[in-house]
């Protein structure tokens, strides 16, 4: 008997991971990648790449698919598709599962001013601008977010994306080509070498990219960190891929 596989929503470390132990295990997964950055880290075993087409069109491919389950282990501000997927796991009742990594918290030496979106992260600049404040601006929210700043004349950014941005950008800015994990000292550097006084963030989690918070804070940088979106109240949640494991491994029997 075929197992029914399970629909992987990736595009994260935390997800290669997943996927990679859930075929060392057995289980049969298709990974699903957005295919918004140009060659991607390809997790293990089989991977589809580009959009569903919807809410419709997801239902679709898991009707064709026979997929169990689905594992939302996209980024922490993939909001469409975790909204796609809580919606089409209530419709379809079909077993949901998040792998969240925990949000970061401000230590003793951080200074953050949370924000809830990029909008009011640009609005917040602006004034600070206004007010004689920072003017040298590391920007890391993702080349998609580049626009909301683009009217922002009298601050000079330092944009690190993985792709260049389509979109409009700043009159004053360097964009950065770089993808991560980042190391402690070339994070310093990064800061020191370009005289960053403001670093603009989204609290995306995890270990690959917190050494820029960490050189922040030691050099008084503040830090405009846009606050996660609220998740769907559908399904369930976790933090670790160990956790996310034991899930799938519950749910495939006797249900799958």
């Amino acid at each position: 008997m075929v197992e029914r596989p399970i629909l992987l929503l990736g595009g994260t470390g935390e997800a290669r991971s997943l996927a990679a132990q859930l075929d060392q295990a057995g289980l049969p997964v298709i990974s699903s990648l957005a295919g918004r950055v140009r060659n991607p880290r390809l997790p293990v075993g089989e991977v589809r790449i580009g959009g569903f087409g919807g809410v419709d069109g997801l239902v679709r491919w898991i009707r064709v698919h026979d997929a169990a389950a689905v594992v939302d282990a996209t980024h922490p501000f993939a909001t469409t598709m975790t909204a796609h997927a809580a919606t089409v796991a209530e419709r379809m009742s079909l077993p949901l599962l998040r792998v969240r990594r925990p949000a970061w918290t401000p230590g003793p030496r951080d200074t953050w001013v949370p924000v809830p979106d990029t909008a009011a992260a640009a609005e917040h600049l602006a004034q600070r601008i206004a007010g004689g404040g920072s003017s040298r601006v590391f920007l890391t929210t993702g080349r998609q977010d580049v626009s909301v700043f683009a009217d922002i004349s009298d601050a000079w950014f330092l944009i690190r994306v993985v792709d260049p941005p389509t979109s409009d950008l700043p009159p004053h800015h360097e964009v950065l080509r770089s993808r991560g994990p980042y190391d402690l000292a070339s994070e310093r550097a990064l800061l020191r070498s370009h005289r960053i006084d403001l670093l603009v963030t989204k609290n995306s989690g995890g270990d690959l990219t917190r050494a820029k918070l960490t050189a922040a804070a030691e050099a008084g940088i503040p830090v405009v960190m846009v606050q996660r979106p609220v998740e769907p109240a559908v399904g369930d949640t976790v933090a670790s891929v160990e956790a996310a494991v034991e899930w799938v491994t519950r749910q495939r029997r006797p249900n799958f």
